[in-house]
């Protein structure tokens, strides 16, 4: 049993795995925001929107450790142990994360780095960029009359082609596709080797839910090309599916014909 000096003298340190949602800082939270208001340390990854580093204010301690692909500023389990430190420091320590901690967020490695070392920890989800990229571009990811299934996927995964996506595109399904820019090629090529028709609609969301987000149309067999074409940047969506023409294209239609085909499929 601890003594109430004892008790006095150990730090009450708390790491919380907060979504940071996908850009646009009217999207956080309530309990993120206040969270943010009160940290003694906010650690951040690098698709966090400045609108909501922005809310952190500037007597807070930040540290970034913003990830690109092919090169981190800071490795994984370095940042567990960065997390694990200062939190048993005493700290009140936000992790602070693009869209949902626990979406391709690498959130569940750090809650699990959290348990493992006994610090209390706490998650606040965020709004995914699925649902908020969809939503910017009026495009329902479940509908009645088109998709009644949605799965989320990682288009930068090792060994793409040895995986089976004949499931999740086609008939009645939506496929999400989180930091697919790179593979869009060979994930167009997979999953029409996989069986789901190259006249697919597809909707490539470019930083979605900022003001100068990009919402562009065309077909499955057309992904690649239009990626390159237009010099889409991350981040950004790649939505498949039937729902998929539905969006709101914002005056860049990709080839020409390519609205028009789009709306003969539906």
């Amino acid at each position: 049993m601890f003594t109430g000096m004892e008790q006095s003298l150990i730090p009450a340190g708390k790491l919380w795995l907060v979504g940071a949602g996908p850009g646009d800082p009217d999207l956080l939270t309530l309990r993120a925001a206040r969270l943010l208001g009160s940290a003694d340390l906010v650690v951040h990854d690098g698709l966090v929107g400045e609108g909501v580093l922005a809310l952190i204010p500037p007597h807070i301690e930040r540290i970034s450790v913003a990830k690109q692909r092919s090169r981190h500023m800071m490795r994984q389990d370095l940042i567990n142990a960065l997390l694990v430190r200062e939190t048993r420091a005493g700290k009140q320590v936000v992790r602070l994360k693009g869209g949902d901690p626990f979406i391709f967020g690498r959130g569940g490695e750090e809650l699990d780095a959290a348990r493992d070392a006994g610090i209390a920890v706490e998650v606040v989800p965020g709004i995914t960029a699925a649902a908020g990229c969809a939503a910017q571009a009026g495009l329902p990811l479940t509908h009645r009359e088109d998709a009644s299934a949605v799965s989320f996927v990682a288009g930068q995964c090792k060994d793409l082609t040895d995986q089976d996506w004949s499931g999740l595109a086609g008939h009645g399904r939506t496929l999400v596709i989180y930091m697919g820019l790179a593979t869009a090629p060979a994930i167009a090529d997979k999953l029409i080797a996989d069986g789901v028709s190259p006249g697919l609609p597809v909707a490539v969301v470019e930083r979605g839910t900022a003001a100068d987000a990009r919402v562009l149309r065309t077909l499955l067999a057309d992904l690649g090309d239009l990626v390159a074409r237009e010099k889409v940047q991350s981040p950004a969506l790649i939505i498949v599916g039937k729902v998929a023409a539905r969006a709101d294209a914002l005056d860049c239609l990709g080839a020409p014909g390519v609205a028009a085909q789009i709306r003969d499929f539906t």
